[in-house]
């Protein structure tokens, strides 16, 4: 997911994206210590995009408490 796309959403929806993503990933990780995964790239891409999202959420919240 690119920044573009997650600057369109409203503070809410990256919310409930972070806690899916960060559920999916946690699964992932598990499931990848028992038995490898066959794209192991992917832990990777979820990993950054939960980051780019949270990034996301605290540039919004540093320039609501500016105003």
């Amino acid at each position: 997911m690119k920044i573009a796309e997650i600057r369109e959403f409203t503070t809410k929806e990256i919310e409930e994206r972070v806690d899916a993503e960060s559920t999916m990933l946690a699964k992932l990780s598990m499931n990848h210590a028992v038995s490898p995964l066959d794209n192991p790239q992917k832990l990777k891409v979820i990993r950054r995009d939960v980051a780019r999202m949270k990034t996301e959420l605290r540039k919004r919240q540093l320039s609501a408490n500016t105003k």
